[in-house]
C-alpha cells in the first residue's frame, strides 16, 4: 500500500504525498514566495527612498555659487569697494524665463553676465564669482557655451582653502588656477587689498564649505 513520504498515511501514489501532507506543502510555498515578494517589495521602496533622497546636483550647485557670491561681495564692501549686483537676473530682472530654449549670442552674452562690478579709487572692474570645490578654474570652464564677451572680466575662485583670482585675458593666453599655485586674490595688481581681510573672508568660506 502506498505511504505519505511524509507522515506515512495512506495515498494514492508511490513515493508521494497524503492529500493532508500536500496542502500543508503548498502553503508552506506560498508563504515563503509571499514573503520573497514583500522582501523585494520593501527593497525596491527603500531604493527609490534614498534615490528621491539625493541632492539635487543643480540646486546644489546653484546654492553653492550664491554663498561664494555672497563672500566675495561681503568681501569688497570690506575692502571699501563700492558693490554693484549685474549679473542676468539683477540687471534684467524676469529675463531668465524669456531666454529659455533661445540660443542666440545676444542670449548667450546676458547668460555670461559677470556678476559684480566693483568700483574704488576711480576705477571699476567686472567682477564673476566662481566656487570650485577641485580649486581649479580653466577656459574650458567659462566657455562651455560659447566665446565670454566681456573680455576685462576678473574670475575669483572661491575654493575650500583659499580665495583665487585670475583674468578673462590670463584664461585665453593659457593660463589657469591650479590647486597647489599662487594666484591669490591678495596678489592682484588690480586690487589695492588687505590680505589679513582677505584671509578673514578665506575663513569664512572654510566654515561654509567644509562639510559640501
Amino acid at each position: 500500500m502506498p505511504e505519505c513520504i511524509q507522515c506515512k498515511a495512506y495515498t494514492k501514489f508511490e513515493n508521494g504525498l497524503c492529500y493532508k501532507c500536500y496542502k500543508k506543502e503548498n502553503n508552506r510555498k506560498e508563504i515563503i514566495e509571499n514573503y520573497v515578494e514583500e522582501e523585494v517589495f520593501l527593497e525596491e521602496t527603500v531604493k527609490k527612498k534614498k534615490k528621491k533622497k539625493k541632492d539635487n546636483p543643480w540646486i546644489t550647485s546653484v546654492i553653492k555659487g550664491r554663498i561664494a557670491e555672497t563672500i566675495i561681495e561681503e568681501l569688497f564692501r570690506s575692502l571699501s569697494f563700492q558693490v554693484f549686483s549685474y549679473g542676468m537676473e539683477n540687471s534684467i530682472p524676469g529675463i531668465k524665463d524669456l531666454l529659455k530654449g533661445i540660443k542666440d549670442d545676444v542670449a548667450k552674452n546676458i547668460r555670461q553676465m559677470p556678476d559684480f562690478v566693483v568700483f574704488k579709487d576711480k576705477r571699476a572692474h567686472f567682477i564673476e564669482v566662481k566656487y570650485r570645490k577641485s580649486g581649479e578654474l580653466k577656459l574650458s570652464d567659462i566657455e562651455k557655451h560659447g566665446e565670454y564677451p566681456f573680455e576685462n572680466a576678473l574670475f575669483v575662485l572661491v575654493t575650500k582653502k583659499h580665495i583665487k583670482c585670475i583674468s578673462y585675458s590670463e584664461l585665453k593666453a593659457g593660463k589657469e588656477i591650479k590647486e597647489g599655485d599662487f594666484k591669490y586674490l591678495g596678489n592682484r595688481d588690480e586690487f589695492d587689498t588687505d590680505k589679513e581681510q582677505i584671509i578673514k573672508y578665506c575663513d569664512y568660506a572654510v566654515k561654509f564649505f567644509e562639510n559640501v
